[in-house]
């Protein structure tokens, strides 16, 4: 246990426990209202509440300014986006067949009064809803989701890609589907190998697509590693690239970002288990000037588990900045990542076969965690260098400055 902050370019400008509900999960989106406030909206990590709205338009002066509750307590909304004045939030369940299952989508021109627009019902007897939305363009939702329709092979492979046209918002429209080969009864592929130590699953995680390249879909896949999809012909789409380290190592890719001016990938594994057992959780860094060979170069420097496993809680790699578009920094070098309780980190990768570590912020652990420990866990850098990390327990939302 650490009971002061470890810092090192980065400084604390404010901290949040947002009323006391402080477990934040993967879903972190800024919304410039139209008075010009910046609301910044968090996806909880679990039951009771749904999301949190913090105005951080003085980010030394933070304040929640809404915060609702699921209509269930066996569901959660992991993963959140804002675009404009909508904001749309994922449903997952505790178990298959569970409902409110999906996606909802808010009017939220009013930041204390957020009003639903529609529910996109992804429940089904073999479905746990939506783990992942990706929500950037106004126009499409692209999502790690189950269906009513898909019955996997094997339990822990029940969602896939799915994506949604949202230019009504009143009135989705399902445009595309890819799911790995064998991952669901009655395909013509076998299903595919399982990890002997940590079988974590063959399904999505992120399911990033950005407007400058809106026929590729850039794919986490958890045990199945990354997975690059040709999504111009939506009716048919295609993987064109494909990487899997696991095993050996053990599994669970979750963010697959590209470096399009350097035709490099960053991708992350994230860590789920405690005290060190499942490292190593690696960013690594893979060239992709081929999509056909994607060839690992490097991955990011961290400190040595032995200084972390004992701390509590998890250690390793998890989220990162995705360089999405509106009030975010873009950067193709200097790169933000979040790292439990190693913290939340920043590198050059100028040279990615070497890349740097250039700032991190370790918060003291917050009273009253779970793991005894900070738990960072996901990271947003907006276009003023200001970084928002948020704890994955009860620490919640801490806001930095960040010299790099």
């Amino acid at each position: 246990m650490t009971d002061r902050d470890d810092a090192f370019n980065m400084r604390l400008l404010s901290q949040d426990t947002l009323q006391g509900f402080g477990g934040v999960g993967e879903g972190m989106s800024i919304q410039v209202a139209r008075e010009g406030r910046r609301i910044m909206y968090l996806a909880h990590e679990s039951a009771p509440k749904n999301f949190t709205g913090v105005d951080v338009t003085d980010p030394r002066k933070p304040k929640v300014v809404v915060q609702t509750d699921l209509p269930q307590r066996h569901m959660r909304s992991n993963s959140l986006e804002v675009t404009g004045d909508i904001l749309a939030v994922a449903y997952q369940t505790v178990e298959q067949g569970m409902q409110p299952a999906g996606i909802e989508l808010f009017d939220i021109s009013k930041p204390e009064s957020p009003k639903s627009i529609t529910f996109i019902d992804c429940s089904g007897p073999h479905s746990r809803g939506v783990h992942q939305v990706w929500f950037i363009d106004g126009k499409t939702i692209h999502a790690s989701s189950g269906a009513a329709d898909f019955e996997p092979t094997h339990r822990l492979d029940d969602q896939f890609y799915r994506s949604w046209d949202v230019s009504n918002p009143t009135k989705p429209q399902e445009t595309c589907r890819w799911w790995y080969p064998g991952t669901r009864k009655g395909d013509s592929a076998p299903p595919p190998p399982r990890h002997p130590q940590f079988d974590a699953g063959y399904r999505p995680h992120n399911t990033n697509v950005y407007p400058d390249h809106p026929d590729r879909l850039y794919m986490g896949y958890i045990d199945g590693g990354v997975c690059l999809i040709d999504i111009s012909d939506k009716s048919k789409p295609q993987m064109v690239g494909h990487w899997n380290p696991h095993p050996p190592f053990p599994g669970m890719m979750h963010t697959v970002m590209p470096l399009f001016s350097r035709d490099l990938l960053i991708c992350t594994d994230e860590c789920i288990t405690n005290d060190g057992v499942d490292w190593p959780k690696l960013n690594w860094v893979v060239d992709m000037r081929m999509e056909s060979n994607l060839v690992p170069i490097s991955t990011f420097p961290l400190p040595p588990v032995e200084e972390h496993k004992t701390r509590g809680g998890r250690y390793g790699a998890h989220n990162m900045h995705e360089n999405r578009p509106g009030p975010s920094f873009r950067s193709d070098t200097i790169l933000f990542a979040s790292y439990f309780n190693g913290g939340v980190r920043a590198f050059d990768t100028s040279n990615p076969f070497q890349p740097k570590e250039i700032a991190h912020f370790v918060p003291k652990d917050p009273p009253g965690s779970s793991a005894l420990a900070i738990q960072i866990n996901d990271v947003y850098v907006d276009e003023n260098q200001i970084v928002y990390a948020v704890d994955r327990f009860v620490g919640g939302l801490y806001i930095l400055e960040a010299d790099v």
